[in-house]
């Protein structure tokens, strides 16, 4: 049997993600909050002996290229020709979603609808006779629950019928748009056909519509296809523009949207949906969002939460990380017996094992930070934050959509930076597009968390979530001032509104909440394996060549000699002995490749505290921030012969003479602002230029270093 092809497709926090996990078995992020799906996504089922290809369309409100979401979802189902659109429907807002529903049916496309959270309907006292609505529109109406699975069989069905019967295409819907636009858009379906205008693609009613909405997009097009008959379709509209503004006090968008909805309520009054009088009442989403979002309330709540979160993963996740610790001790101290000394076991213990432990080390911190991330996300608060936060974005120049980039790299941490560029998409201004681009990058991303843990065990003990905390804090305010500065100089402009819909809260299921937890530790670990272990082995290389001159290695061994000849007892001799390897380790770690960066930079690092071992860590930093702790790891293990058994990293650092607290308050400031790891850069310059990118680069680490500079100098005056 042939494949069918589906498009899947709905508003935002309509749950058509969780219906295409549902259907395909995707482990696909599944958020409670706007803007989530922002990729194209494809998957696959079996359905009676054949396939079905569902591809998983953006979530948008429209199908007019107002936004990135728009302009992708109408560019997919143009190339991809999928034979019908299962458009996943918000059963509780059914009058905005079929505003969609009646976009696809102009375009010409079958759809099937899937009225879906219809427990929420019936809880509501919402009743929706699906059969008349069905009738109605003349399409299938399937009633589901996607986060319990209900509806999925007869879905399936009635959507592959559907596509079936239809192969990809029905009679494009012709609403009325009143007496005023109709002779015009008869007019403007004329030009397009007697132009074979655009035709191999689009009806010509339709890409009439296009142009009396102002679609930016298809007006292109026009104009590359025939700029003659583009010229005449667009004095049609300034016809239509002037009639509206004259003779209705509007303009063509406006009354194209009111009579499609007017066309949705003719429908929805005749007997499709129903209220019981009796459960009208105020939903527990709405009490709680008086407590929850109150101006006053709301902050104060939203920062007890994000301490809570950090209280969470370093309560629970203290005993299990040393377990882990533990155990790659066990494995270093094993390699060591195991291999003969030399060049493999160095590249083993210190470049393996003490590089890419030392990040892997923080799996069980990471797992139960992700688990209360995606508890926020997929309750439904996540959106609340971003709410909230709006309110004083717009104070430094930024607009609301810039809440989501930020949260995406890490503005509660854990995130990544490079979906978070990706996310500054929805932002339809430039320059605050730009804004938010060049500081998202400031955020606690998930790779500088393993950095601000490792320096909060070893100079602050007992006070790592307040570490991380502030840290978080700190990142936001950075964000927001270094905003603020762009915005009030290379970045002049008027700032946009900022519209917002508040999901529903919901309780997430368990296995949701294991699925996507593990999804993003996996990612973590992923990257530590792969990743992280290349670049590790490339520091350790950098680390131990070219190796002592043999003048200075002679020079070693002669004091080792001396010392033997001088009958010492046998603990001080071995003491000695230890403390002349010590020395020569240090020496061959300054000569390689590493320490000659590393102490070339010195004389200006020394200013933000930072000696020549840190240094290289941060060089790494700049490839990906995890980098920072195996480096460190490495530095130390190679610096250091015969270090005690049991000694971690983080104890390594609090009894190095070279750092103090003042260093490391420093160098959390460094990490947290300097320059965006390599991917991240590239991300940027795909979504802007490589000048901005490269811009990000320089501004971001001067903006390190001056700050890092200021912290250093003011605690060492203070301790």
């Amino acid at each position: 049997m042939s494949t069918v092809n589906l498009a899947l497709a709905g508003n935002p926090n309509s749950g058509k993600t969780t219906f295409f996990n549902l259907l395909t078995g995707a482990r696909q992020h599944v958020g409670n909050y706007p803007g989530i799906t922002v990729e194209r996504k494809e998957g696959h089922l079996s359905w009676n002996n054949g396939q079905v290809r569902v591809l998983d369309l953006p979530g948008c409100y429209s199908l007019t290229s107002y936004s990135p979401e728009e302009v992708v979802a109408r560019n997919a189902l143009l190339k991809e020709r999928p034979q019908a659109v299962v458009q996943v429907v918000d059963a509780n807002t059914l009058e905005r979603s079929l505003f969609l529903t009646v976009q696809f049916l102009e375009l010409g496309i079958p759809v099937v609808l899937a009225l879906n959270m219809m427990d929420e309907a019936r809880r509501k006292g919402l009743r929706i006779d699906s059969a008349k609505l069905s009738a109605l529109l003349g399409l299938p109406v399937v009633e589901t629950v996607a986060r319990e699975g209900q509806g999925k069989e007869a879905l399936v069905a009635q959507a592959v019928a559907h596509a079936r019967e239809k192969l990809g295409r029905t009679e494009p819907l012709a609403l009325s748009y009143g007496k005023d636009l109709d002779p015009i858009l008869t007019d403007m379906a004329a030009i397009v056909e007697r132009n074979a205008f655009l035709i191999g693609r689009y009806p010509a009613r339709w890409i009439a519509l296009k142009y009396l909405e102002g679609d930016a997009e298809v007006m292109r097009e026009g104009e590359k296809s025939d700029s003659q008959a583009a010229k005449a379709l667009e004095a049609k509209v300034a016809e239509a523009r002037k009639l509206c503004r004259d003779f209705l006090k509007s303009y063509p968008e406006a009354v194209i949207a009111d009579f499609r909805y007017g066309y949705i309520n003719s429908i929805l009054q005749q007997g499709v949906v129903s209220q019981d009088a009796r459960r009208q009442r105020i939903e527990i989403s709405e009490r709680l969002d008086q407590v929850l979002t109150h101006r006053l309330l709301g902050p104060g709540i939203m920062l007890a939460v994000l301490y809570a979160v950090f209280y969470a993963t370093f309560s629970i996740g203290e005993i299990p990380m040393g377990w882990l610790e533990a155990l790659f001790g066990y494995l270093g101290e094993t390699a060591e017996n195991l291999i003969p000394e030399g060049l493999f076991r160095s590249l083993v213990v210190s470049g393996v094992i003490d590089g890419v432990g030392g990040v892997l080390g923080f799996v069980p911190l990471i797992v139960v930070m992700f688990f209360a991330l995606t508890l926020l996300e997929d309750s439904g608060y996540m959106a609340r934050v971003a709410y909230m936060l709006d309110r004083v974005l717009r104070v430094f120049g930024l607009h609301g959509c810039s809440v989501m980039p930020f949260l995406v790299s890490g503005g509660l941490p854990g995130g990544c930076a490079v979906p978070g560029i990706m996310a500054t998409r929805t932002l339809r201004n430039p320059k605050e597009k730009l804004a938010t681009l060049l500081t998202a990058p400031f955020m606690t991303c998930g790779a500088k968390v393993p950095v601000f843990i490792l320096l909060a065990a070893a100079f602050f003990p007992g006070l790592e979530a307040r570490v991380m905390f502030l840290s978080t804090l700190g990142a936001w305010a950075m964000a927001l001032l270094a905003s603020r500065l762009l915005r009030s100089t290379l970045l002049k402009g008027e700032s946009t509104p900022f519209v917002m819909e508040l999901p529903p809260y919901r309780m997430p299921t368990l296995r949701g909440l294991v699925i996507h937890t593990w999804e993003r530790t996996w990612q973590y670990i992923k990257k530590a394996g792969t990743v992280i272990l290349a670049i590790s082995i490339l520091i350790w290389a950098a680390m131990t060549f070219p190796g002592l001159p043999q003048e200075q290695a002679a020079g070693f061994e002669a004091l080792r000699l001396a010392a033997q000849q001088e009958g010492s007892a046998q603990a001080e001799l071995d003491d000695r002995l230890t403390g002349i390897d010590n020395q020569e380790a240090q020496a061959a770690l300054r000569h390689s490749v590493a320490g000659r960066i590393g102490v070339f930079l010195e004389p200006i690092s020394r200013w933000a505290g930072f000696d020549w071992r840190t240094n290289i860590s941060l060089v790494g930093g700049f490839a990906a921030k995890e980098v920072i702790v195996s480096a460190l790891g490495t530095a130390y293990s190679l610096g250091d012969v015969d270090p005690e058994e049991s000694e971690t990293l983080s104890q390594r650092l609090a009894g190095d003479r070279a750092w103090s607290f003042a260093t490391a308050l420093s160098l959390i400031v460094f990490v947290l602002l300097y320059a965006p790891c390599f991917v991240t850069v590239v991300a940027m310059a795909r979504e802007s230029s490589w000048g901005w990118a490269l811009f990000s680069v320089g501004f971001s680490t001067a903006l390190a270093f001056f700050m890092a500079v200021a912290v250093y100098q003011v605690s060492s005056a203070l301790a």
